[in-house]
């Protein structure tokens, strides 16, 4: 039986984000990994993908992938709506924390962090209603969760970098964004656990360069 496009689409990410701790801790050598990213994106199997991380040992704990934010928690104990208040100060909600099915984030002259990649979610639709007003709204969410913006701006900036769409899966929770930013900044990026920003940067680096490796590989068939 052929496997499905979902199965496919995760084992994929798992794989890629293997690649890139392995080579962020020195096990992997840059053509090496340009190499079996390029043949990541390539396969159309997961027996394939699983070949391209057979040889390499577990991720140590520090750097492991953490595949539980991506995953819908049915927990009985989860607030409905929560309020987040931050005033000419700083709040960073980092590392396991349970995520209301409703938070209203309001940012004033000051700056927030609101990191997903160990964050508990709730099954289908997780809103975050944001106000931000000359402030800094800083958002970390891990590969495969979906997520849809839909923040505006006046006079301030809204920044999403993430590729994974918006669709609605009963087995997955979806993040949405939603309000205002005003003379501020909102800013989403994708990270894994416990990479830093700099990382990230050099990965995506890496993971751009393979695909246009693989892009022009296929031409030329």
């Amino acid at each position: 039986m052929a496997d499905s496009l979902v199965a496919l689409r995760d084992r994929r990410e798992q794989v890629i984000t293997r690649i890139a701790e392995c080579f962020a801790a020195d096990v992997l050598e840059v053509d090496e990994m340009e190499h079996r990213l390029d043949l990541a994106h390539r396969a159309s199997t997961v027996a394939e993908l699983d070949a391209l991380v057979v040889d390499l040992a577990p991720a140590p704990a520090s750097t492991a992938l953490v595949v539980a934010p991506s995953m819908a928690i049915d927990d009985p104990t989860r607030a409905e709506q929560k309020r987040l208040r931050v005033i000419m100060g700083s709040v960073e909600r980092t590392g396991p924390w349970t995520v209301p099915r409703r938070l209203d984030a309001r940012a004033f002259w000051g700056n927030l962090l609101l990191d997903f990649r160990d964050a508990s979610l709730a099954p289908g639709v997780t809103t975050v209603v944001v106000s931000v007003t000359m402030a800094n709204l800083e958002v970390i969410v891990p590969p495969g969760l979906a997520v849809d913006v839909d923040v505006s701006s006046f006079a301030g900036n809204v920044e999403a970098r993430h590729r994974v769409a918006p669709v609605q899966d009963p087995a997955r929770p979806l993040l949405r964004f939603e309000g205002g930013v005003r003379f501020g900044n909102f800013e989403l990026a994708t990270r894994l656990p416990g990479e830093t920003a700099r990382d990230a940067r050099r990965r995506e680096r890496h993971e751009r360069k393979a695909r246009r490796k693989a892009l022009r590989a296929g031409g030329e068939l």
